[in-house]
């Protein structure tokens, strides 16, 4: 094997295991999501201990709708050019996988860790089919082609399993913590490292869902939600702000715009970063 092959193995080795021990840490895993190569250095630089990309911000940045509608090569490339400018673990969301079948998302996940990631979040959302959600066996049997895949690489990938029960309100709210603890085990027990439970935020669910699930659980926050320190206290291992920036990026385009058209002012655009700056990340 060449030696630059060898490099990057182990490079890409040591970030997995670096990846794995951040979720098992005494303070929360903090996820800005990056969407290109400058969102992925600007998060590098705030110190951020790895780089997680939003599949929406992805999608949009493409010119496309969110929700499987990216095209799989399209998306690693992204992943590639992400991996290439930071010297951090990288986490890929892989949406349900970029495939209709567990073979496919076999496929998918080798790709994504040839491009550089140690991790990835795989959601059980079936977009465009007739059920809001991939039954818990079917997003069982993509879990565990993931994990097949990650195996055949040796790369201890961190596979993160996303279930959108709370997100999408699925089923009666008298049966959804139940329902997402039943597929939260059967994710892990298909071979998921982490669960992913967007959509609620609440304490007394967190703390729930915490208690309930025996693998470190990711939530998805924002405006309104609790600080990280009172998730931690709840013994929340992960947050993500998922697409949350890209929309706070594209409202502000949205503002500038307005007052421009409306007022002739600039004043929304006052905190905006330095030309120099920003040039300065693609390597002026």
């Amino acid at each position: 094997m060449p030696i630059d092959q060898e490099l990057r193995d182990q490079r890409l080795h040591d970030h997995a295991l670096r990846f794995r021990a951040l979720h098992a840490g005494d303070d929360v895993l903090r996820l800005a999501n990056a969407w290109d190569v400058p969102t992925a250095r600007l998060v590098a630089a705030t110190g951020a201990a790895a780089i997680a990309t939003t599949s929406a911000g992805v999608a949009w940045s493409l010119g496309l709708p969110d929700g499987d509608r990216v095209d799989a090569a399209a998306a690693i490339e992204r992943v590639r050019e992400i991996a290439g400018v930071v010297d951090l673990p990288v986490s890929a969301d892989i949406e349900s996988g970029f495939a209709a079948t567990a073979d496919g998302v076999h496929d998918t996940v080798s790709r994504v860790i040839d491009a550089g990631a140690v991790g990835i979040n795989i959601e059980d959302a079936a977009h465009g089919e007739d059920a809001p959600l991939q039954s818990p066996g079917e997003h069982a049997r993509r879990v565990t082609a993931a994990r097949a895949a990650a195996d055949a690489s040796g790369v201890p990938l961190f596979v993160n399993a996303r279930t959108d029960t709370y997100l999408l309100a699925v089923g009666p709210e008298s049966g959804r913590l139940r329902d997402t603890l039943d597929r939260a085990a059967a994710y892990i027990d298909a071979g998921a490292d982490g669960i992913f439970v967007p959509g609620v935020t609440d304490p007394e669910t967190v703390a729930a869902l915490v208690d309930g699930i025996d693998a470190p659980l990711n939530i998805l926050v924002g405006p309104g939600a609790p600080s990280v320190a009172e998730l931690r206290d709840l013994g929340v291992a992960r947050v993500s702000l998922g697409s949350a920036i890209v929309r706070a990026a594209y409202g502000l385009t949205r503002r500038g715009a307005i007052e421009l058209q409306e007022h002739g002012t600039y004043d929304s655009l006052r905190d905006e970063l330095p030309y120099g700056e920003v040039n300065a990340l693609l390597g002026a």
